[in-house]
C-alpha cells in the first residue's frame, strides 16, 4: 500500500489498494468505546487517531516521539495506550495522536498485534500466523 502524504491529509484520485475498515478505540480499563472507520495503511507503523477524539475519551498521551511523514518532513507527535476492537477481538495498542479531524489510520504495529494483514484486492484483512523464524 502507499503511505499517505502526511496523517490526515489528501490522496491522490486513485483508491487503488486503500480499504477502510471499522474498529472501535476506548481508554484502557473503561468500557467506552467510539466507533471509527479507519483506513488501512501498512505504509503507517503506527495507528492515528485524531487527538480530539482521544481526549473526548479522556485518553492523555504519555510521551512524544519524531515521525518522518511520507513527504519527508519530521514532525513530533504525542503517543500512548488505548484500547483497541478489532475484528471482533480486544487489546491494547499504541496510538499517534493526530492532528484534530484527521481521518483514522490503523498502521502496521496493529494489525501485526491482532495476527491480522491486509488483502487490499479483497479488501479486508485476514489472519495471518505469528512469525517466529528462530526458536530454541
Amino acid at each position: 500500500m502507499r503511505r499517505l502524504p502526511f496523517p490526515g491529509g489528501s490522496t491522490s484520485d486513485s483508491n487503488v489498494g486503500n480499504f477502510r475498515v471499522p474498529i472501535q478505540v476506548g481508554r484502557r480499563g473503561v468500557e467506552r468505546f467510539t466507533r471509527l472507520d479507519a483506513l488501512v495503511d501498512t505504509g503507517s507503523t503506527y495507528t492515528w487517531i485524531s487527538r480530539d477524539v482521544l481526549a473526548e475519551l479522556g485518553i492523555n498521551p504519555e510521551r512524544e516521539w519524531l515521525f518522518e511523514l511520507a513527504d519527508g518532513r519530521q514532525v513530533r507527535y504525542p503517543v500512548g495506550w488505548i484500547q483497541i476492537r478489532l475484528e471482533g477481538e480486544e487489546q491494547p495498542t499504541l496510538a499517534v495522536f493526530a492532528p484534530p479531524g484527521a481521518e483514522p489510520i490503523l498502521g502496521a504495529f496493529t494489525l501485526e498485534g491482532f495476527l491480522l494483514a491486509a488483502d487490499p484486492v479483497n479488501e479486508r484483512l485476514i489472519s495471518v500466523p505469528g512469525l517466529a523464524k528462530r526458536a530454541s
